[in-house]
């Protein structure tokens, strides 16, 4: 954003949201326009999409598989804003951390593929999520030269690169063969169904994910004022710590009975213990 958006610019974010694009458009002197998905099924608002555009609008942020809510935007979806920013020549910012992770059957699709966006593309992922090592913050973009031109200049003076021994190691990685990848998304599948599963029995009503590893759920049968004071609750007397749901939209009113729990832990030791311990809600 630093490289490619200007001050006084407006930058299209989805909510609810991973908690970085809005400060990071304003960091960048830019104006965030929030956009609120469609529950349950996180669709978007064609009207509320377009009414957000002005004549300062230049980018546009696409998160799929999306954090918090575990939306995998389809291919009708992602045209519709292909559209809209070839339109309104506008620039894709796309957050595709969790491309291999997704479920049921839904797949990953690219925007950068998708007719005339090549080109106005900045493609973002990295290691973290699909090789289980977020600690590591190795990442990288891809874009036209025109972008990455920009990029590269921002990126020298702001973190010269990342750690030599672990671009080796990211390397390596990337040589995975697809099996690789097929049993990441069964393990998460398994681990997403144990979660959802003893989430729904104890009360919750959840969202189920089509992809990432989180699910939002609504927390508005539990009688709680709002989601913080339900958060502390869970932590001081049950001892399961979830996000509250309004830190992943502009307004918190939004997110006052929604909390995000994840399942990317360990089956038997962390998760069954977490839904044990949950059943004292009930």
């Amino acid at each position: 954003m630093l490289a490619v958006v200007d001050p006084g610019e407006e930058v299209i974010v989805f909510e609810p949201f991973y908690e970085n694009y809005g400060p990071d458009t304003i960091l960048s002197g830019a104006v965030p326009r929030y956009v609120r998905l469609q529950e349950p099924d996180w669709t978007i608002d064609e009207d509320a999409l377009r009414a957000a555009v002005t004549d300062r609008t230049r980018a546009i942020i696409v998160n799929s598989p999306q954090n918090p809510s575990g939306k995998v935007f389809s291919e009708q979806e992602l045209s519709r804003i292909a559209a809209l920013c070839i339109e309104h020549d506008l620039i894709a910012f796309t957050d595709e951390i969790y491309e291999f992770i997704t479920y049921d059957g839904a797949r990953h699709i690219p925007i950068a593929t998708l007719p005339g966006m090549a080109d106005r593309t900045v493609t973002i992922s990295g290691l973290s999520k699909s090789y289980s090592v977020t600690g590591w913050r190795v990442g990288w973009t891809v874009a036209s030269e025109e972008l990455t031109a920009a990029i590269r200049k921002v990126h020298d003076f702001l973190t010269v690169g990342a750690a030599a021994p672990l671009q080796e190691a990211g390397a390596a990685a990337l040589k995975l063969p697809e099996s690789y990848y097929e049993e990441l998304r069964k393990g998460y599948e398994e681990r997403r169904d144990l979660l959802v599963s003893g989430l729904t029995e104890v009360g919750f009503r959840c969202f189920e994910p089509g992809g990432a590893y989180y699910v939002m759920t609504d927390i508005s049968d539990f009688g709680f004022p709002d989601d913080v004071a339900f958060a502390q609750h869970l932590v001081k007397t049950v001892g399961v710590a979830a996000v509250p749901g309004s830190s992943f939209y502009a307004d918190p009113a939004a997110g006052r009975q929604r909390l995000r729990f994840t399942f990317c832990k360990k089956d038997r030791e962390t998760l069954v213990e977490a839904v044990e311990r949950l059943r004292r809600l009930r």
